[in-house]
């Protein structure tokens, strides 16, 4: 899955989906996809990817609380 840095603006290829969908994890681990080399893998803060349309994660993939409806 692909998503994009809020502040560059770069593609990030999402190494670990679960991750990704666990609201407890604050970071998730990819690579940008940004030049002609194969980026090392890194950790992502949640709060600075979105998907490549602009809009932010869903809020379950993100909040711990979010059942709680606050």
């Amino acid at each position: 899955m692909y998503l994009k840095d809020k502040k560059s603006g770069d593609a990030v290829e999402i190494l670990d989906l679960q991750a990704l969908f666990d609201p407890t994890q604050a970071r998730v681990s990819g690579r940008f996809h940004a030049g002609e080399e194969m980026q090392d893998p890194a950790a992502f803060p949640k709060s600075e990817l979105a998907f490549p349309s602009g809009e932010d994660l869903p809020r379950c993939w993100i909040d711990p609380a979010y059942r709680r409806g606050g």
